[in-house]
């Protein structure tokens, strides 16, 4: 690849991006190699910033509890302030749990649905009115393959509701944000291997999920980063209301 950089001059916001090796920090390390100025949030703070500060120094991180529109509120206003717009969000946090149907209870429920689903809504209702004063910008939206296959790798029911929830709210959103210049679309990711799942695929079970796989191989964090960069970017300006799968074949409608 040329060494054009598809986001030169952006400034992009990332939820849950603090982890060290999951797909939200490795989407902001791409993004900045693409010249975009990153802002990762997180519930830890200093998990934040230490993550941005691997990044390099112009970067930042910030403390947001996705769950509270407040706390979004409060994150993008320091965002705007620090770095002057925001041109790209990413609704990358999310949360699983591996539980059977009749073992979810009302606690669990609540838990997944309102960081994998409100948690888009609130931090999305807190970037958009910046995006529309600025005449457009992009919105990218984890979802997961779970949502469109009903679940049955890792994620239980309540889960795949929460990420099918996303593709429906992201859609709508980009119907009513189109004429604002502000896209909006989804990626769902496959069998990623990040910190969530590590240790929890046996052997055995791996094999069985990789005969599945056309491609042969999991899916790892740059896989999905880079669905995301395509989306953020100018040369995806017709593309709205899509949902990108990253699955190595998996699930080949």
């Amino acid at each position: 690849m040329s060494e054009s950089r598809l986001l030169e001059g952006k400034v992009a916001v990332i939820s849950g991006a603090a982890s060290p090796r999951g797909i939200g920090l490795a989407t902001a390390r791409m993004f900045a190699k693409h010249g975009a100025k990153i802002a990762i949030l997180d519930l830890d703070e200093a998990a934040a910033r230490e993550a941005a500060s691997t990044i390099g120094p112009e970067h930042r991180g910030y403390a947001c509890n996705v769950t509270d529109r407040a706390a979004c509120d409060a994150a993008v206003q320091k965002v705007i302030a620090d770095f002057g717009a925001i041109d790209v969000l990413i609704n990358n946090a999310g949360i699983t749990q591996a539980v059977k149907l009749l073992d979810i209870d009302a606690q669990s429920w609540d838990r997944i649905l309102d960081v994998n689903l409100r948690g888009v809504l609130y931090l999305s209702q807190a970037v958009v009115p910046h995006m529309k004063r600025q005449g457009g910008g992009s919105i990218g939206c984890m979802s997961s393959v779970s949502a469109q296959r009903g679940g049955g790798i890792l994620g239980g029911p309540h889960y795949s509701a929460a990420k099918a929830g996303v593709l429906g709210l992201a859609k709508a959103m980009a119907r009513e944000l189109g004429n604002d210049g502000i896209r909006v679309n989804c990626v769902t990711p496959g069998l990623i291997q990040t910190d969530i799942n590590a240790g929890k695929i046996s052997d055995d079970k791996r094999t069985e999920i990789l005969t599945g796989i056309p491609l042969n191989r999991l899916g790892v964090p740059d896989d999905v980063a880079g669905a995301f960069l395509f989306l953020s970017a100018p040369i995806s300006s017709y593309i709205t209301g899509a949902v990108i799968d990253v699955n190595g074949g998996m699930l080949i409608h």
